[in-house]
């Protein structure tokens, strides 16, 4: 996640988290996916990094796409690929090393 966020402050781009903005009880995933939507429904761009399981990434990709945002799918060589994220993507970046990703992320976001 650092890679991902210092290559988008390189390219001028405010990097959001999620998961390190917000805390959410099991009990308040309603609460949860309402502010993920928000969030989304403020950005340029979902990057979907998936090298490890990630439950609920597809859907907020699913949302973005249907706002007409840019999405990118990304993974380490080694992860499993995901058919649904690469399908729904408009970029996919599969990295061998860190400084294979930032190089990759780079490109696209200067595009």
């Amino acid at each position: 996640m650092e890679v991902i966020c210092s290559t988008l402050v390189q390219c001028g781009i405010t990097p959001f988290v999620f998961v390190d903005q917000y805390q959410f009880t099991a009990e308040d995933e309603k609460g949860m996916m309402q502010k993920a939507m928000e969030e989304i429904d403020q950005s340029d761009i979902l990057i979907a990094a998936a090298s490890e399981k990630a439950i609920g990434i597809g859907i907020e990709a699913g949302y973005a796409k249907g706002k007409n945002k840019t999405v990118i799918y990304i993974r380490h060589h080694n992860a499993e690929h995901s058919t649904t994220l690469s399908g729904i993507s408009d970029h996919q970046i599969i990295y061998v090393d860190l400084p294979d990703l930032g190089q990759k992320l780079k490109r696209i976001v200067d595009q």
